[in-house]
């Protein structure tokens, strides 16, 4: 917080956000800022205690995320004084060097905050995989990586833009331009070759860690062809799938397993275990959007498991949308309308599906580094034509991906068809049951009218009272605030 300073809300602020760092608590408070983190410790797990300073101790940084690109940067930074062997401390020093420019020169995942002798810098990753919200209240300017966290200090919650900075006296920047133009001389060899460099180098970076990682693997196609690019840089590593009793995905994901030779673990579900999960999902989710409930419960699941063994997980967020995975996308005509439709879905993520997969993970304390939403990959997908991505009379979808890896997986499993995640783990109609038994006709008809979202079945009502019971919100910042994924 900038203005006027109270330690004790600070410190409730990051106790509300334990979850996401119960490794460390740092603070540092004067008469003009209070700033600090609760920390996951990935790199430098023993020295990287935050807030960073500089050498003169008149800037300190804190951040969430993975800047994976912090060891050839750091080499430009010889002149600096380094006090830990973080990748947080290397924004600090660029920031030294180049002002508010720092953000565009980071390649990674990040939401940072630096505090510069009097004035505030913050900044998010071009794609929003990591989050950030602010409010403004009676002249104190608050920020944290979680809603609930921010309302301890204020209920005027907005969502901090990704890909831009922001300092005081310049406002919110864009650091990044989306390029989403088709490139119509993109043949079929060019886009794989480029493929074939592209994602494994986006997989081989997110390997950096000093604590265990692994792969969520859930025997479908994106996720499964990460764990096969990572298992050809490591001898062996945890992989992790989740689903109810004889969901498809459990066998195959315990057959990618062997085929890869990882140490596959499976956590089953049952309903009952969805009903008791679901208040706990949806205080983490901080959502009421029914689709993105279907899919985070499996993955509130997967990720209790995956904490067990391991501190960070490799994830297939991404693939759908800049390949065109989803089964409405086949309705769309080659073209404009289905380019226009991925890029939409792509731009929407950091508040629908990224925002699952942090909240549901870091509910865990884990890590998920999402490798096909790397920004140069990103660039790269989004300038494709679409019959590159839905292919042929019978418009198989994600077609580059599955034609760019041949062997790395058995042929069932690299052309699986796709299944949503909450479908694969069996979970798919589980909330909606459970809605019909809990809401009458009467009550849907009668609660409609009161909700600002206007709910279209008693699931998405169900959904909403959830998110109610947990956060209290005005009717406007409501719908600014939650994004819906409800068209997939």
């Amino acid at each position: 917080m900038v203005g006027e300073v109270d330690a004790g809300l600070l410190r409730r602020m990051l106790e509300s956000l334990r979850h996401r760092g119960p490794d460390d608590l740092g603070m540092y408070v004067d008469d003009r800022v209070a700033m600090g983190q609760s920390r996951l410790s990935i790199i430098d797990v023993a020295g990287g205690h935050q807030p960073i300073f500089d050498e003169e101790d008149e800037r300190c940084i804190v951040a969430n995320g993975e800047i994976y690109n912090y060891r050839s940067l750091g080499k430009d930074l010889e002149k600096h004084a380094f006090r830990t062997r973080s990748d947080s401390e290397v924004p600090l020093h660029l920031y030294e060097d180049l002002g508010p420019d720092v953000a565009s020169r980071l390649d990674g995942m990040f939401a940072l905050a630096i505090w510069d002798a009097g004035s505030l810098y913050l900044a998010r990753d071009p794609v929003g995989i990591k989050p950030l919200y602010y409010a403004n209240e009676d002249g104190t300017f608050y920020f944290a990586s979680e809603i609930k966290a921010l309302l301890h200090a204020s209920k005027r919650v907005r969502e901090f833009p990704n890909g831009h900075w922001y300092r005081p006296d310049r406002g919110f920047q864009p650091f990044v331009r989306w390029e989403t133009e088709v490139r119509q001389d993109w043949g079929a060899d060019g886009a794989l070759a480029r493929l074939r460099e592209l994602l494994p180098r986006a997989v081989s970076k997110r390997l950096m860690s000093d604590v265990p990682l692994g792969t969520f693997c859930s025997g479908g196609l994106d996720s499964t062809l990460v764990t096969a690019l990572a298992a050809r840089e490591l001898e062996t590593f945890h992989t992790f799938s989740t689903g109810m009793p004889g969901a498809p995905d459990l066998e195959s994901a315990r057959r990618a397993s062997e085929f890869l030779g990882t140490e596959h673990h499976i956590r089953e579900f049952t309903e009952e275990d969805v009903m008791k999960a679901l208040p706990t999902v949806a205080y983490h989710l901080e959502s009421y959007d029914a689709a993105l409930f279907r899919s985070a419960v499996p993955t509130f699941f997967v990720s209790e498991l995956a904490r067990k063994y391991v501190k960070v997980v490799l994830t297939g967020e991404g693939a759908d949308e800049l390949y065109a995975g989803y089964r409405y996308l086949k309705n769309l005509p080659f073209g404009p309308p289905l380019h226009d439709e991925l890029v939409r879905i792509t731009r929407a993520l950091h508040h629908v599906n990224l925002q699952r997969t942090d909240r549901m993970t870091m509910a865990h304390s884990l890590e998920a580094r999402v490798p096909y939403l790397d920004w140069q990959h990103v660039s790269f997908a989004l300038t494709l034509p679409t019959h590159l991505k839905v292919h042929g009379t019978d418009r198989v979808e994600k077609w580059l991906l599955r034609k760019a890896f041949p062997g790395l997986l058995p042929d069932d499993l690299l052309w699986r068809g796709k299944q949503k995640f909450a479908e694969g783990t069996g979970s798919f109609d589980v909330v909606r049951r459970v809605a019909e038994r809990q809401i009458t006709d009467a009550e849907f008809e009668k609660e409609r009218e009161r909700i600002p979202t206007s709910p279209r079945t008693k699931e998405e009502l169900y959904c909403y009272r959830l998110f109610e019971e947990q956060f209290e919100l005005p009717p406007d910042i409501v719908n600014e605030l939650v994004g819906t994924t409800a068209v997939y």
